[in-house]
């Protein structure tokens, strides 16, 4: 009998293998030598041990997932387990147990990564849900408002799947903020076809009254009429773009048609009046000769008769109206203001009035000057300021109250 420390072949030929439950025949050897026998289930336990090394790199070197790994040490396990092989069977068994805690660990590893993934993705997805409900709330920008729901389905889609049921009750509310959001958005724009058409009509009215205008001839009235139509065309708000400018359009083409014409007869009638306008440049050069007035008198009379002619002379261009008129005002304001300088100073109350304003101050100044000498002699230097101070005041007082009595001399 042929042996070695893990098996030995038996008189008849029969291989066993040493195992920590006892021995087991793993085969028959007939042909050979016992050594020869011994040394072929030597390689086949060679075999199987490079079959578990090549699973313990593969376990420890790579990203292996569990499931995969535990069907390979099960398989390598009953491999093992009924091995027709001689070698350290138990320890192969060993090893593959240590491999099966391992993946047992990186298992747990897994699920608690993936766990925290879906905690991770639940809380990216209700983010999602609570900004598409914002904006189905309160979104008005609706361009950017279904863009930014579209980018939302794509970071759903994106994120990590969460439980089921979870994900469905999420995804409902994504799906009602999403159709909320295209109802309130129908609304507005249905709503705001409404009004749009209000609006069409509005201007439709105007439009039509403009246009009935277009061929007026009282000039003032109408312009009046066509401020009020620019004002409701103002107020009116504002309808679709192609129907705005064919509306505006024909407003514009009335108005303007309007405007041409009063244009064209006013310059027709200013280029007759021309004449009108040599003549008021004439009298205002000769008003203007009354300037600095000397006899308020005299230049109301010259005055009076040049204002009588400027009024004959006709209406002028509107372009040179209120310079003529209003260098011809200023002149009649000199001449006006030179009368009422004159009856001020011949008015009798007035000279009255500042003849005793005179007398009063000079009597106060008399009066003044006996207290400060007073003061002086008794050495009071208090009462001394004070007396000088209402002296210079009342000096200052009588230099103008004199000039003002001069000028009724």
């Amino acid at each position: 009998m042929t042996t070695d420390p893990w098996g030995r072949v038996d008189d008849d030929g029969t291989v066993y293998v040493r195992t920590a439950e006892g021995e087991r025949a793993v085969g028959s050897w007939q042909a050979g030598e016992p050594e020869e026998a011994l040394a072929y289930y030597h390689r086949k336990y060679e075999e199987l041990a490079g079959q578990v090394q090549l699973l313990e790199q593969r376990v420890r070197g790579t990203d292996l997932p569990p499931a995969q790994a535990e069907a390979s040490i099960l398989k390598l396990r009953e491999a093992v387990a009924e091995a027709h092989a001689i070698g350290d069977l138990g320890a192969l068994q060993d090893r593959l147990g240590a491999l099966s805690d391992l993946v047992g660990k990186r298992r747990e590893e897994v699920k608690a990564a993936r766990d925290q993934a879906r905690v991770q993705a639940r809380e990216v997805k209700e983010r999602i849900v609570a900004e598409a409900e914002r904006i189905a709330e309160d979104a008005t920008h609706w361009k950017s408002g279904g863009e930014r729901l579209r980018q939302l389905v794509d970071e759903w889609k994106a994120a990590e799947r969460i439980d089921r049921a979870t994900e469905a009750g999420l995804w409902k509310r994504l799906s009602a903020a999403r159709t909320a959001f295209a109802k309130r958005r129908k609304a507005y724009f249905s709503s705001l076809d409404e009004q749009r058409d209000a609006v069409r009509g509005a201007k439709e009215r105007i439009v039509a009254e403009a246009e009935a205008l277009a061929a007026s001839t009282d000039w003032n009235a109408t312009a009046a009429a066509y401020r009020e139509l620019m004002r409701q065309w103002k107020n009116a708000g504002r309808a679709s773009r192609e129907v705005e400018d064919e509306l505006w359009g024909r407003f514009k083409g009335a108005q303007d048609q309007f405007f041409h014409a009063r244009s064209a007869v006013f310059a027709e009638r200013d280029a007759s009046f021309a004449a009108n306008a040599e003549a008021k440049e004439a009298l205002l050069a000769e008003a203007g000769k009354l300037l600095p007035v000397t006899d308020a008198r005299s230049a109301r009379g010259v005055l009076r008769g040049i204002l009588e002619r400027w009024e004959a002379a006709g209406p002028v261009p509107r372009e040179q109206r209120d310079r003529l008129e209003g260098g011809l005002r200023k002149i009649d304001d000199a001449v006006r203001k030179a009368e009422e300088n004159e009856w001020r100073r011949s008015n009798p109350e007035a000279r009255a009035r500042a003849q005793d304003t005179v007398s009063q101050l000079r009597k106060s100044i008399e009066q003044l000057e006996t207290r400060l000498s007073k003061a002086q002699a008794a050495g009071r230097d208090k009462d001394v300021k004070e007396t000088e101070e209402a002296l210079t005041a009342r000096r200052s007082w009588l230099e103008e109250a004199e000039r003002t009595l001069a000028e009724f001399s």
